[in-house]
């Protein structure tokens, strides 16, 4: 594997305990990412066992595909968004699956490369974009959203309680200059309100970059999309980051089971699995991890 992205899978060895629970299954990656989860799914599968890795960022896929080189022939990947994963799985004839994963935390891929406008330490481009096709970019957001709706996309997806004045003193900016890139719009950020411990932009880049990739819209239509393709017995389980995301997997994961359709799995029922204090000293960003599980209990 190219040696650039640097890229520590998050919750592993609670995913494989409770996720892997059929060694020559069918198992869904729903977000291959770097391949990190796919790989060590598929070193616990036997020789049969197979799984699917679906990633809309072409760079991405490139990544994992040589990273899971040793496992040739018991993988493959599509370039997709995980809202169209029933498309996918009927085209591939991949189902009824034993497991499927979603991690829905942005990679170092991402993060760390500053043409992909992700970070607000890193100055480039105000991009955000997962997938190169998508046609919304933070830049547009910044510089063409009206005020009122700029100030509800902060308060909403980054729940910043000072976003209407980070929404203003975006505005008042934008008159004067365009905003081009990260490092720009942190600052503007930074002038507008006091710091208290994270950095005053954390929120506000948040907030955009689900925004720009409809992460929420995305993961609510993939969770009420996958379970009939799951088989009686198979888990599905999310990695989530912040509370908007685990929100939305608690809701659905609690109406699966009200409904008789799933049981909870994992350490307590609906209590999430979260890193240990080791896993975040080794790897900080995994630190508001949160990972829950359900099991699929009939048709």
């Amino acid at each position: 594997m190219s040696a650039q992205p640097r890229h520590i899978p998050v919750l592993l060895a609670e995913v494989l305990e409770c996720l892997v629970t059929d060694r020559s299954g069918l198992y869904l990656d729903a977000t291959l990412g770097l391949g990190g989860h796919a790989e060590g799914i598929l070193s616990k599968l036997s020789a049969e066992g197979r799984l699917l890795g679906l990633d809309m960022d072409p760079e991405a896929l490139h990544e994992a595909h040589q990273r899971l080189s040793p496992f040739a022939g018991r993988f493959r990947t599509v370039r997709a968004n995980f809202r169209t994963l029933g498309q996918v799985l009927d085209a591939e004839k991949f189902f009824p699956l034993s497991g499927v994963l979603f991690d829905l935390g942005v990679s170092s891929l991402h993060f760390d490369k500053a043409e992909r406008g992700f970070s607000f330490q890193l100055e480039g481009p105000l991009d955000m974009r997962l997938s190169p096709d998508s046609p919304l970019t933070a830049e547009a957001i910044v510089n063409r959203w009206p005020l009122e709706q700029l100030t509800m996309l902060i308060k909403e997806f980054g729940e910043e309680p000072l976003a209407g004045r980070i929404a203003r003193a975006i505005v008042r900016r934008r008159v004067e200059k365009r905003f081009e890139t990260t490092t720009e719009l942190a600052a503007v950020i930074e002038k507008s309100v006091p710091r208290t411990g994270i950095h005053p932009a954390t929120r506000t880049f948040m907030a955009l970059r689900i925004a720009v990739n409809a992460e929420l819209e995305n993961l609510t239509r993939g969770l009420e999309t996958v379970l009939p393709y799951v088989k009686a017995g198979g888990r599905v389980g999310v990695i989530s980051f912040h509370s908007l995301e685990d929100r939305i997997v608690k809701n659905i994961f609690s109406s699966f089971v009200s409904q008789g359709w799933c049981r909870w799995a994992g350490v307590g029922g609906r209590r999430p699995f979260t890193p240990s204090k080791s896993e975040v000293e080794a790897n900080p960003r995994s630190r508001s991890a949160k990972l829950r599980i359900v099991e699929k209990t009939g048709p």
